[in-house]
């Protein structure tokens, strides 16, 4: 990764209009390990809430993912593509756990059937 104070000098020299999309966290070294979460539930009832992934690898560290800013509505054999963001990267994963929140203190409790669900990882993609 690079400083995003020198992003400027990196980007400037190309001669096509250049997007860049910066996602840094709060603690040093300040990069994000990006992964897409690409889930389909069979809920008969729509959903409405946030999904917080934790991963593990085989000798048992584990890394949570920063909870969206922005909920995400989950409806019957409908996939969703959600981006979640870890502080560290775990090369080979073992095990995925998702917790599903409509971050309500009121209310029944919601579950989330899922019929389907890959996590890829953005910034290894052959993974």
């Amino acid at each position: 990764g690079y400083r995003v104070d020198r992003w400027k000098k990196l980007l400037i020299p190309y001669s096509s209009p250049t997007k860049a999309y910066f996602d840094t966290s709060d603690q040093d070294p300040y990069c994000m390990y990006n992964y897409l979460l690409d889930i389909t539930t069979w809920n008969k009832s729509v959903r409405r809430g946030f999904i917080k992934v934790k991963i593990t690898d085989y000798a048992g560290n584990t890394v949570e993912s920063q909870m969206n800013s922005e909920a995400s509505t989950f409806q019957q054999y409908k996939r969703v593509k959600i981006l979640t963001g870890f502080h560290q990267d775990i090369e080979k994963i073992a095990k995925i756990s998702l917790t599903f929140s409509t971050k309500t203190l009121i209310g029944p409790k919601h579950k989330l059937r899922i019929l389907q669900m890959k996590l890829k990882s953005l910034n290894n993609p052959k993974r």
